[in-house]
């Protein structure tokens, strides 16, 4: 027989105010969690990322750093702050991307760079330096193509400027197309002067007359 039969129900009531305190704070989190998600809030940030690949052989096949990333876990994108891009190949010259702004898909399989876009590619013995300006370009880093549905200029050295609108880059392959109103102007550099060879002069000599 209990001495206090009254602890009981004051017992079952501080289990039970326990039990829906611990219940309304799981709810508020998980309420927190989801609002949180349905909001475009970044979970993280870092800065002056780099983010470096290699291939199976250890060598770097690209370089993507930024001066600003942000994660955000509602879409799982990520936005850079003045991305630049490096490619690297073996016994190929590099190609660079950068941009004012950039996001990265949940897969990392796409890379788009937005807002005074510029585009180099690495001038060889071959072939002269490459140039593409642009507003806005999508980059499948794995596959080595870029593309664009925007004006582009592309300027390659000596003197050769190419504008189109619309645009698919393969660098694997070395090649680009353009797709609408494609106007090419070339200046051909200025021939060189043939410097004229100076006369031959007569030989001259002594003469003996008998």
């Amino acid at each position: 027989m209990l001495k206090h039969p009254i602890l009981l129900p004051i017992a079952l009531m501080l289990f039970l105010a326990l039990l829906t305190f611990w219940i309304n704070q799981t709810v508020q989190e998980q309420a927190l969690s989801l609002s949180r998600l349905s909001r475009h809030d970044p979970d993280y940030m870092l800065y002056n990322f780099v983010s470096t690949r290699t291939d199976a052989t250890g060598k770097t096949k690209y370089v993507l750093a930024a001066a600003e990333m942000r994660h955000f876990p509602d879409n799982d994108y990520t936005e850079l702050q003045r991305p630049r891009f490096t490619q690297f190949g073996q016994d190929k010259p590099y190609t660079q991307i950068h941009g004012q702004h950039g996001k990265v898909s949940a897969n990392g399989k796409l890379v788009e760079f937005s807002q005074q876009v510029k585009v180099i590619r690495q001038g060889t013995l071959d072939k002269p330096e490459m140039q593409l300006q642009t507003e806005h370009l999508t980059l499948e880093p794995d596959t080595d193509l870029a593309y664009t549905d925007l004006p582009v200029t592309i300027r390659q050295l000596p003197a050769t400027v190419i504008t189109g609108t619309g645009m698919r880059f393969d660098n694997k392959a070395g090649t680009m197309q353009l797709f609408n109103r494609v106007h090419v102007h070339y200046v051909r550099p200025p021939a060189v002067a043939k410097t004229a060879r100076p006369a031959a002069k007569a030989k001259t000599g002594n003469h003996q007359h008998r």
